[in-house]
């Protein structure tokens, strides 16, 4: 099936009535984690499985379709926006990219109705952006493979049900050729949950440390190609990078709404804030920053969906929109004064998302890769040079 104009049009429909639901159901718990999701949530998971639909590719509508839903529930924060994107699009594109006719009829169906959450483990305890520095180990032993590790700062690593685990499977090769993919079952003897991660930000969103002791995987449990994994985690680094780029926006935009409106009714010495014009200038000048990276986000999106090199892009946006975030809720909750830190305060679950934004995948990490290696195209524009 090939997505068309209906498709994406649907889509922003959908959105438009996720974004009530999620507000009226989702509102009281942000700042718990959310034990298991709603109607709405599994509407998104649909969603997701949409994008990924039709010859494992995207088109324009699709993409903007997930943007969408982003910004209809941008007001619904505290990590609940990245519980969702995390099953749709940053976990279970690896089982529809790679996953063998076998895999898919066991899981996807499960996926598709959100009865089953999924997770992906890469990052460690000493390994995060530096995808070939993991240490976890999967040992082959027959038609098995057996792991030993730990995986840290896994988001729905609590309640997920399914999991896509990188792990070390070739101990001569370099790092990029001996990382292989895995699914893992909740539940699977050897693999528990070390603890649930009580973090600053994000609150509602789950994120957990995993290990494994000699946990037994089937062989047929393998990901994709063995030792090629790698390269699966960096093709779906794109997509990843681009929806926190437009989570992160969705986030200042919304900030920035109920900031407008505290400074026009909020009164100081007399008179509105908003009448003090360095307020007025400041408020005005984030709005655009905003909107500008709200432009690359969009443009981004349509070179993905052309199918064609667009790294560089992705690294400008995930680099300037988890800092301009910042930027933006300091401001906000500044000009929301002790307030801005009280949790009846309708910005103030918004002040603990954005450092989410920007560590997630550090900024300073893209910005390298955009300098290092690159060349110069005959537009002027920088592209990003990859290995193979």
């Amino acid at each position: 099936m090939k997505l068309d104009l209906l498709t994406g049009l649907y889509v922003f429909m959908l959105a438009a009535f996720i974004g009530f639901e999620v507000i009226r159901r989702v509102s009281p718990l942000l700042h718990t984690p959310l034990m298991s999701l709603t109607n709405a949530l599994d509407a998104i998971a649909v969603v997701g499985a949409i994008i990924l639909a039709g010859e494992h590719k995207t088109n324009l509508a699709a993409i903007l379709g997930t943007i969408a839903i982003i910004a209809a529930t941008s007001n619904i924060v505290g990590g609940f926006i990245i519980t969702v994107l995390v099953h749709t699009d940053m976990a279970s594109p690896h089982l529809v990219r790679f996953g063998t006719k076998r895999q898919l009829e066991k899981y996807l169906p499960g996926v598709l109705t959100g009865e089953i959450i999924t997770a992906v483990g890469v990052t460690e305890p000493g390994a995060g952006s530096d995808v070939a520095g993991i240490r976890t180990r999967a040992v082959r032993d027959g038609n098995d493979y057996v792991l030993n590790g730990t995986k840290m700062f896994i988001t729905n690593g609590v309640y997920g049900d399914l999991y896509f685990l990188a792990a070390r499977t070739d101990p001569e090769a370099k790092g990029s050729r001996a990382i292989t993919m895995f699914i893992i079952e909740k539940g699977t003897p050897g693999f528990k949950v070390g603890r649930a991660l009580d973090k600053t930000g994000w609150r509602s969103s789950d994120t957990a440390e995993l290990i494994f002791e000699d946990c037994r995987i089937p062989a047929e449990n393998v990901l994709g190609e063995p030792n090629r994994g790698f390269y699966s985690i960096m093709a779906n680094f794109q997509t990843e990078r681009l929806v926190i780029g437009a989570m992160a926006m969705a986030e200042a935009r919304e900030a920035l709404r109920l900031t407008f409106e505290h400074v026009s009714q909020r009164t100081a010495f007399g008179q509105p804030l908003w009448d003090k014009q360095a307020i007025r200038q400041r408020l005005s000048r984030r709005l655009a920053e905003v909107e500008a990276a709200r432009q690359l986000v969009h443009h981004t999106a349509w070179l993905d969906a052309q199918g064609g090199d667009c790294v560089a892009q992705v690294s400008m946006v995930k680099a300037l929109a988890g800092d301009l975030v910042n930027q933006v809720l300091y401001d906000c909750v500044q000009f929301h004064g002790g307030m801005g830190f009280v949790r009846e305060t309708a910005v103030e679950p918004v002040a603990g998302t954005p450092d989410g934004d920007d560590v997630a995948g550090i900024g300073w990490v893209v910005l390298d890769l955009l300098a290092h290696p690159a060349d110069v195209d005959r537009d002027g524009a920088a592209v990003a040079v990859t290995s193979p």
